[in-house]
């Protein structure tokens, strides 16, 4: 018998069942997705509880407002989406929170497909400013009732492939609905979406059931 077979063998032996260990213990794309989030949500918690003067909730509303809560994790609530650029940037004058207006601009629409429905919503970006990240506010059938009456935000960041992800997940409060002195702009009516978008933030049960905390 060849002894230094015999040794090849169980090199190789080795080598395929630590490789079938560590495909084992690779985690599942939805499961990285869904820690990821998690992860995401854990540190702004930490930094509202932490983050003195930058943070909008005021140390003496942290139980009011904290933790954050949020609908479920749903990996289905992140969509493809294609952005179509305009020709030309149109200008939207939004209202805010707090009294004022903004100066927006239409950089484009993005399209895509939720639960078996296409929707669009339209992305912004201030008046004169280079787009780093895009603007999407939107408020949903939830407006009110589960989530901020005044809406929700998503950041997107631009891809050069042109492929964007619509995450719903990522959608959060302005900080308007923690500090009223924070001026926020009002969603658009063509951002108005006539479904109900049970990710992201919402409102803890205290809030739902009262009124003028909406």
């Amino acid at each position: 018998m060849d002894v230094s077979r015999i040794g090849n063998w169980r090199a190789v032996a080795l080598a395929v069942a630590l490789g079938l260990a560590a495909g084992c213990r690779q985690e599942p794309p939805t499961a990285a997705y869904v820690r990821k989030v998690a992860e995401e949500r854990a540190r702004k918690d930490e930094f509202f509880r932490g983050g003195g003067k930058e943070s909008p909730v005021k140390p003496e509303e942290q139980a009011k407002f904290l933790p954050i809560s949020y609908f479920d994790i749903d990996p289905d609530y992140a969509s493809p989406a294609t952005l179509k650029l305009l020709d030309e940037r149109t200008r939207l004058v939004m209202p805010t929170s707090t009294g004022k207006s903004r100066d927006m601009e239409r950089v484009g629409i993005l399209e895509f497909t939720l639960r078996g429905q296409t929707l669009k919503l339209t992305a912004f970006a201030e008046v004169g400013q280079e787009v780093s990240r895009l603007f999407v506010p939107f408020s949903d059938l939830t407006s009110g009732t589960e989530s901020y009456q005044a809406g929700r935000y998503m950041d997107i960041d631009p891809q050069s492939s042109g492929v964007y992800v619509v995450d719903f997940n990522t959608a959060y409060h302005p900080y308007c609905y923690y500090n009223a002195e924070y001026d926020c702009p009002y969603p658009p009516a063509e951002n108005r979406l006539k479904v109900p978008i049970r990710a992201g933030e919402r409102l803890r049960a205290a809030d739902a059931l009262a009124p003028g905390r909406r």
